[in-house]
């Protein structure tokens, strides 16, 4: 993950709130590690974490507590995004490195929906990525991927169903450890993990965000403030409550 454009995240993040109005408290929906939600709670925002994972939880715990200091304007909880909800409602949510897209049913992805606007105060923003088809079409296209370094390598395959534009990812990684050998005693642990995401059509996203709340929806690619086209890899959402 060392190569994902966190920083773009935030600076798209930042150039929406300097757009639509800045909020106070924030929630980073899907939030893994931390690697969005601890730079905003350093910059002076009031963010939760919220993700399905305690393993990552715990990472991102760690490394808040341990390394940032941010315990006072950070707190973690384990939830399903389609099910989140906190004692109080909060001025923005974010949702970014397609979270959305390891929902595969249309019904799943309105369920987070309406529960993030159930969440939002009144005129609050939802902003979250997808990859889109398009995307997807091209993971199954250019695979398989392979990295080789020193410490860890991969091979990682891919598999389009493409009635439900659905993509199913196969990694097996190989970690070295070191043993008591020293050089000559290293070894590689494999580990396997399979990772299964869908891509919806940009129009149906959007409807049911209108149907889940949501009073005003944009949509723009990569990055950018511009828009969405047939070559558009990955579709930033602006929804407004």
């Amino acid at each position: 993950m060392e190569d994902m454009p966190y920083a773009d995240w935030l600076r798209f993040a930042k150039q929406c709130w300097e757009r639509y109005g800045t909020p106070v408290t924030v929630v980073d929906l899907g939030c893994g590690t931390g690697n969005l939600a601890i730079p905003l709670a350093r910059q002076g925002f009031h963010v939760t974490g919220i993700d399905l994972s305690e393993d990552m939880l715990a990472i991102a715990r760690s490394k808040s507590e341990t390394l940032y200091g941010t315990e006072g304007s950070l707190r973690w909880v384990q939830q399903d995004m389609r099910e989140w909800e906190l004692p109080e409602a909060v001025d923005a949510v974010i949702s970014f490195c397609d979270c959305l897209n390891y929902l595969l049913e249309p019904e799943s992805l309105e369920e987070a929906f309406r529960q993030t606007c159930q969440g939002l105060n009144p005129g609050g923003l939802f902003l979250f990525d997808v990859h889109t088809p398009y995307q997807l079409q091209n993971y199954a296209e250019h695979q398989p991927f392979v990295l080789d370094e020193e410490d860890i390598a991969y091979i990682w395959t891919c598999h389009l169903d493409e009635e439900l534009c659905e993509l199913e990812h196969e990694l097996s990684i190989f970690v070295r450890e070191e043993t008591a050998g020293g050089p000559a005693g290293r070894r590689y642990v494999r580990v396997d993990e399979t990772h299964v995401q869908r891509a919806y059509p940009l129009e149906q996203i959007m409807q049911l965000l209108g149907k889940s709340g949501f009073s005003t929806v944009e949509c723009y690619a990569d990055f950018t403030w511009d828009k969405v086209t047939p070559e558009t890899e990955r579709a930033f959402f602006v929804a407004r409550k």
